[in-house]
């Protein structure tokens, strides 16, 4: 590893309303403690994203006060599906409305603007890849782990010996589609969650804050027909205000987180039968919960995630840590290894 002070490489994680930076230097130490925000803007089209990432990256140079001419390479994440070229699906995505979105070229497209290198990674793959560092630290070229990131969808990522697996078209790790088994999850007249995607009982239709507002929510206010998030759910706040009833115990609310810790516990027993990681990382809101609730949710998860006893002896499930972080320091962490080659 080359001298701190020599060169540095900028993470930017690329989100729905806010980019997040950060400075990784060539020692491999971080010089941002915190988060770096600037709007993102992605619904107003390419061009003005990408302008708003070099604002990003020049915002947290000029916090930290590093030379440009220091950085040697960009790690980009954004929100998928994009292929492992950073090129946006051709059928659009959740964050990328606008039509010019549609087979874009963001990575390529920034790096032209840059003129430096870029390293892309999707935005659950880069919270995975930091989340495995962290845990691991010095020995995580030698395991492997399987992460689930709860938030508008589900995104995930899965890391072997220290890398990244990204597939032939850069969509492996898209754990939100991975079909689960529905059976004891949902009640006997609850309807078939179905994603956003098209897929019916896949992970996302169940673990995912839009398939609490579309799938659960809608069932479980049948069941609770004089719950006060009737009213709340007529202005489309119902979803995003559940976890704070959860953690206050309401009964409704815990029926549907049940249902989502049951639906990771299982996509995660998947996991154990094809890739058997050291490690389970859970992230997404339930990590900023107020801690009785978290405890609760990741205990629910542990009991839902059926591993034989020799896994349960070398395995754990755990949360993600430095959640809101995790972007773009994995980002900067594969821009990195990019340069050094490990």
């Amino acid at each position: 590893m080359a001298e701190a002070g020599s060169w540095v490489v900028v993470g930017l994680d690329n989100g729905g309303t806010s980019n997040n930076a950060t400075v990784l230097d060539a020692s491999g130490r971080f010089l941002v403690d915190r988060l770096v925000e600037t709007p993102s803007r992605v619904r107003e089209g390419p061009e003005v994203a990408v302008e708003e990432l070099l604002l990003a990256l020049d915002n947290v140079l000029e916090l930290t006060g590093t030379p440009r001419s220091t950085v040697r390479a960009v790690g980009l994440d954004t929100p998928g599906p994009a292929s492992a070229d950073g090129v946006i699906s051709s059928r659009g995505a959740t964050n990328f409305v606008d039509p010019a979105w549609s087979g874009f070229d963001f990575r390529g497209a920034l790096e032209a603007r840059l003129g430096l290198p870029v390293v892309y990674n999707n935005d659950g793959n880069a919270a995975a890849l930091y989340t495995h560092h962290v845990r691991f630290g010095p020995e995580a070229w030698q395991h492997s782990s399987v992460s689930a990131i709860v938030g508008t969808g589900l995104g995930g990522g899965i890391v072997q010996s220290g890398h990244v697996v990204k597939g032939a078209a850069g969509m492996a790790g898209e754990l939100g589609h991975v079909h689960i088994p529905l059976q004891g999850l949902l009640e006997d007249d609850q309807p078939l969650p179905v994603c956003n995607c098209g897929f019916v009982g896949d992970a996302e239709s169940v673990a995912s804050l839009t398939g609490i507002e579309k799938n659960l929510l809608p069932y479980w206010l049948t069941r609770f027909p004089d719950h006060e998030l009737h009213e709340a759910r007529a202005t489309g706040k119902a979803a995003k205000l559940l976890r704070g009833y959860a953690e206050n115990g309401d009964p409704l609310a815990l029926k549907v987180f049940e249902q989502q810790a049951m639906a990771i516990g299982r996509l995660f027993t998947i996991a154990a039968n094809f890739t058997d990681p050291d490690a389970y990382f859970l992230g997404g809101g339930v990590v900023e919960a107020a801690p009785q609730f978290r405890q609760w949710f990741l205990d629910r998860v542990r009991e839902h995630t059926l591993l034989r006893e020799e896994q349960r002896r070398v395995a754990t499930v755990t949360l993600v840590e430095d959640l809101d972080m995790a972007g773009a320091r994995g980002a900067a962490l594969a821009a990195l290894t990019e340069i050094v080659g490990h």
